[in-house]
């Protein structure tokens, strides 16, 4: 008991678990950004899944021998905060000279080991993290709402911290966060206990992780960060005259700009250029990595004898309608379709972009302004320093064009297959905005990569845009769209308010036959929506190895031809001339009817016999991802070398399945190893642990899930998964804290807490977007303490069942489900994390919330059951 009133003895405990929860959360974000840097992804719910697995494994190990934990509670607590620090750099340092490439997972057996490696690796440090939070748990439980407290403000706070510290350290140098967050939390942990070894051991093991991460790094030559050779970065290192003329390591990415020769950035450009064009510019591009994808390109201020450059570019295309025009640009990326509007003779041009430190760059880096001729500053360009998305939702302001184009460096579906990317700005509600926005007349421009064989974003993009088109009621919605594309480069959606006059198709169709693009819709066109049956059966066939009803097996190819009525592009021109029959490429053949059908209002009956899911993207369901149907998976687990494109979708269903595994042995160990007997006195177990699997399940969710939803508003994950860490867990600590007051009578007042986190939740998915929407219009110091009231109310109620269940626990006399719960509740987050994204591709953000507040509501009779108290020995 002098143990125990030890430890109770102040604030200094507090500190120190605080402290140490912190550098947990701050080592999962820095993991996070060095997979993001260095991979193709960030891999959120794979890390949460990790450290919520370290919560998991700790708890069961103290399970099975907790009399052994009580007795060396000090040794074992102490002994694990030691160890984070040298674990986290060792982990770290040994996992990035053995790195995976994703876009291999499935192609190559060994990526997999490499995967699993990782895992591990990566897994120690939250496992000794966990294990010394898990010891101060079991030694304070009568008071565990208290600790608790400390344990999620402290986990609050230095996420916040870890934020502003990117502004500080590129992502390969985020590790001396956690590394700092430790230190101080060993020097509170040993002022706490009043050990000088301990102290001293700090100072040995200190040593050892900064220098491990600073001086042996370097004198090794170790990699902190293994950035993938296919990374867009990567080939630029590689150039034999690159030279990197930016770097800015910020929240909101790892920014680097590049100069060589060799990057060649004409998105769409046509063939006929280099035919017509006097003078072809050189060196004209600068290459703009944000976290190693890209590149954007940022294009030179032309000399006059070069601008005829702008003329063979797809962006141009609405400006043979559109002279003298008021512009808006969507997303500034580069500046190219800002260069091209100003060099078309845009009146003026509105530019928008969500990332301060691009527009940072643009306005005050010496080199850039020259190279671009400082083009934010040219009287005619006015910056708007928001989401283009929000800000026409929330002005008066009406344009002759809105340009949405290549926003996205490498495509929609980035070519590492980024699973699970909100896109916000290609929405259905997003496009409604756009069209809204337009003079009457006004022209929509969106143009877009388009690389893919099979189709796949292009066609969902079509859909989204002829469904907002629907909604704003255009009477004649075949009018309203003149489509180009050329093959495997790029595809420019044009959508006319009000529909395009038969001159203005003439021009359209004049420029299209000029720059030798392939014309996919136009006004008046004569397509049959089954004129690419055969081309769709053969994808089929592609992908699932089922036969075409014609029995013809071929797979579309480069050299495959389909024929097709009434074409009107470069290629017909050529099949008229010489007598033959015109010739399409299967993809331009099957976007035709593609077209044909939404314009019809056949859409669904299409896409239900396509390979892949085409449905429209909506704010609920904002991904350029999971193109394979959940129902399609069984057909395809032989032959996933053919969907490498798709490995980060098939990686969230790998983790949710090794999550359910691993859950489930790590609750059923505890019985397993002799507890059966010990729990017999322990009425109520399945309600209990059902209790605390709801908790660990709805919480995660919740979290995952407002994270997708904030970056409606905060225009950037890293800053959005920040916030929401920060406001949920500090605003929980503190429903922590004010459940203490309420544990006398908790069966009275429980049952009201757990129905308004239920409407709540309920009513955040319904509504949060509208909310969302009128925060990001604000300016960016006044989004996030909106965005914080926002989390308040359910973080809140959030954090008073766990402390009080837990509480109660201890009160009852049921040490042996003390550990058993808090680790139940650790592994459902685990599978609540994996599960987040798969809900959220096939019904929607919202299901997830709803599903998190029904959660709580199971957990309202579970509550009771847990109110149990210990029967006596002889009825055991």
């Amino acid at each position: 008991m002098q143990d125990v009133r030890e430890l109770n003895s102040g604030a200094r405990l507090y500190i120190a678990v605080g402290l140490l929860a912190g550098a947990v959360i701050a080592l999962q974000i820095a993991v996070m950004r060095i997979f993001a840097a260095g991979n193709w992804a960030h891999f959120g719910s794979f890390i949460v899944s990790i450290a919520m697995l370290g919560v998991g494994i700790s708890s069961t190990v103290m399970c099975v021998r907790q009399p052994w934990f009580e007795r060396h509670w000090r040794r074992i607590a102490s002994a694990a905060l030691l160890a984070f620090g040298p674990i986290a750099v060792a982990a770290n340092l040994i996992a990035q000279q053995f790195p995976f490439n994703a876009i291999f997972l499935i192609a190559d057996d060994s990526q997999k080991w490499r995967l699993a490696g990782n895992f591990v690796l990566y897994l120690l440090p939250f496992f000794t993290g966990s294990l010394f939070l898990g010891t101060v748990f079991l030694k304070t439980r009568q008071q565990f709402a208290r600790i608790y407290f400390a344990d999620l403000a402290g986990c609050g706070l230095c996420g916040l911290a870890t934020l502003g510290g990117m502004w500080l350290y590129a992502p390969e140098h985020l590790l001396l966060i956690p590394l700092m967050l430790w230190l101080a939390a060993g020097v509170a942990w040993a002022w706490t206990i009043a050990s000088r070894r301990v102290l001293f051991g700090l100072l040995v093991a200190g040593a050892l992780a900064w220098s491990g991460q600073t001086w042996l790094a370097d004198s090794l030559a170790l990699t902190r960060l293994a950035v993938s050779e296919y990374k867009g970065v990567s080939y630029a290192q590689r150039f034999p005259d690159a030279q990197r003329v930016y770097e800015r390591a910020t929240p909101f990415g790892h920014l680097e700009i590049y100069a060589s020769s060799y990057l060649h950035f004409a998105p769409g450009l046509s063939d006929n250029a280099a035919l017509n064009l006097p003078e072809m510019p050189d060196n004209a591009y600068l290459g703009l990595y944000i976290d190693g994808d890209g590149p954007i390109g940022i294009i030179r201020d032309l000399p006059a004898s070069q601008t005829a450059y702008f003329d063979y570019l797809p962006t141009a295309l609405p400006f043979a309608l559109k002279q003298d025009a008021d512009v808006f640009v969507v997303q500034f990326g580069g500046g190219l379709s800002t260069a091209s509007a100003l060099n078309k003779g845009a009146r003026s041009v509105t530019v928008a972009d969500s990332n301060p430190a691009v527009l940072n760059a643009f306005r005050h880096d010496a080199g850039l302004r020259e190279f671009t001729g400082d083009i934010l500053a040219k009287p005619r360009v006015k910056v708007v320093a928001q989401d283009g998305r929000i800000f026409l939702s929330n002005t008066d302001e009406r344009y002759d064009v809105v340009d949405l184009s290549l926003a996205d460096s490498a495509g929609l579906s980035n070519p590492g297959g980024f699973a699970i990317a909100e896109k916000y700005n290609y929405t259905t509600e997003a496009m409604r905005t756009y069209m809204r926005a337009l003079k009457n007349g006004g022209v929509l421009a969106v143009t877009l990569w388009n690389k893919e064989e099979p189709p796949k974003s292009v066609l969902r993009l079509y859909a989204t845009m002829v469904a907002a088109a629907r909604e704003m009621g255009e009477p004649d919605l075949e009018r309203c769209f003149y489509v180009v594309s050329s093959y495997l480069s790029t595809a420019t959606v044009l959508y006319r308010r009000g529909g395009f006059s038969d001159e203005e198709v003439a021009t359209l169709k004049a420029r299209t036959r000029a720059l030798s693009f392939d014309e996919i819709q136009a006004p008046g066109s004569q397509v049959d929506a089954h004129a690419a049956d055969d081309v769709m059966a053969a994808y089929r066939a592609q992908i699932f190895g089922k036969l075409p009803a014609s029995g013809d097996a071929s797979i579309p190819d480069d050299s495959s031809a389909a024929t097709e009525p009434g074409a009107e592009s470069a290629d017909d021109d050529m099949g008229a001339e010489t007598g033959d029959a015109p010739t399409v490429m299967p993809s331009i053949a099957l976007a035709r009817a593609a077209w044909a059908a939404l314009l019809a209002n056949q859409w669904q009956p299409f896409a239900d016999t396509y390979v892949y899911d085409l449905h429209a993207l909506t704010n609920q369901r904002p991904y350029f991802a999971a193109y394979l149907r959940p129902a399609s998976l069984p057909g395809v687990l032989d032959r996933l070398d053919l969907l490498q494109d798709e490995w980060g979708y098939l990686l969230v269903w790998a983790t949710l399945i090794i999550a359910c595994c691993a859950g489930a042995i790590l609750i059923a160990l505890p019985a397993l190893f002799g507890w059966r007997g010990l729990l017999a006195r322990c009425p109520g177990k399945v309600g209990t642990l059902l209790y605390f699997a709801c908790l660990g399940a709805g919480y995660i969710m919740v979290e995952v899930v407002l994270i997708s939803h904030f970056i409606l508003a905060l225009s950037n994950a890293t800053v959005s998964a920040t916030v929401l860490i920060t406001g949920m867990l500090v605003f929980s600590g503190f429903g922590s804290l004010c459940a203490e007051r309420y544990l006398d009578s908790a069966r009275r007042v429980m049952p009201y807490i757990f129905i308004a986190i239920a409407v709540l939740l309920i009513g955040y998915g319904l509504f949060i977007d509208r909310a969302l929407d009128v925060v990001g219009s604000l300016p960016y110091g006044w989004r996030l303490p909106c965005c914080f009231l926002l989390i308040l109310p359910p973080a809140f109620l959030m954090g008073m069942p766990m402390p009080t269940g837990m509480t109660w626990l201890a009160r009852l006399g049921k040490e042996q489900m003390f550990l058993w719960a808090w680790g139940v509740n650790g592994c459902m987050s685990v599978i609540g994390a994996a599960l987040v994204p798969l809900l959220a591709t096939s019904f929607g953000l919202s299901s997830a919330l709803v599903l998190a507040g029904l959660l709580y509501l199971v957990a309202l009779p579970a509550f009771r059951a847990l109110l149990r108290p210990m029967l006596p020995a002889s009825a055991a």
